[in-house]
């Protein structure tokens, strides 16, 4: 495993330099306009981290793309946590929320269903080590740095994790669009955590059946599905619209 990695984006590199992982160098194309940088060469300089100018094309080789926005660091590797952690941490908090990826293949999904938890106000996002995105650094740009603000736990065996969010109080809502019972007419009360399948098959049979229910996003037109990261985005935000409604009422 690389003991470093490269982080590129005016948002991913903010949050990274704000967060705990070291950082080991700042990388800077050209001049920049941008406030945003200004307060990268700031926070590198509080922390003491080296600044190195280079040329646009040097750090597109080094970020193996060109959307790095002038700015990249190399740190240390991404900082899977402990599901096992996240849950004690979690013990008794009746508002609990944590977002399963089943097997999501696409980095840019990946990162999206991790900015989207983030905002959503998520406890953790739990994913797979195997058959799926890890955490890279296309992942860090798509999350717009929200990797770096919530926790994210990478697992052997999903339905093995879901068992755990169980014996935790958590009780298991799955995503499918083929469930009778939709979301909106479900009650997500106490802790709750939602699963996610991957692009194409959705859930995995087994892990489905590791769901305390089944609900579906009720879809119109001729479309008849939603792209993963959008329907976690549903999912998350209809949790946090219910729990606003009753702490209204």
């Amino acid at each position: 495993m690389s003991k470093e990695e490269i982080i590129y984006g005016l948002n991913p590199v903010m949050e990274a330099l704000r967060g705990s992982r070291e950082i080991y160098e700042l990388f800077v194309a050209g001049t920049s306009a941008d406030k945003r940088l200004e307060k990268l060469l700031k926070l590198a300089a509080e922390k003491k981290i080296p600044v190195r100018q280079r040329e646009k094309g040097d750090l597109n080789r080094l970020c193996g793309t060109d959307h790095h926005q002038g700015v990249a660091v190399k740190a240390e590797p991404f900082p899977y946590a402990d599901l096992d952690d996240v849950l004690a941490e979690l013990k008794g908090n009746q508002e609990g929320l944590i977002l399963v990826l089943d097997s999501v293949q696409d980095p840019h999904n990946l990162g999206a269903l991790i900015r989207s938890a983030a905002c959503a106000g998520a406890d953790a996002v739990v994913i797979p080590k195997d058959r799926a995105a890890g955490v890279t650094a296309v992942a860090e740009k798509s999350s717009a740095g929200a990797t770096e603000t919530i926790p994210v736990a990478q697992v052997t065996n999903i339905s093995q994790a879901l068992e755990s969010l169980k014996k935790a109080g958590f009780w298991i809502y799955g995503a499918d669009g083929s469930a009778k019972h939709t979301l909106y007419q479900q009650n997500f009360t106490g802790p709750v955590a939602l699963v996610i399948g991957g692009e194409g098959e959705g859930i995995r049979p087994l892990v489905r059946k590791g769901c305390d229910e089944i609900v579906s996003i009720p879809l119109q037109g001729g479309v008849n599905s939603l792209n993963a990261s959008v329907a976690g985005g549903i999912f998350l935000f209809e949790v946090v619209r219910q729990r606003l409604t009753r702490k209204k009422a």
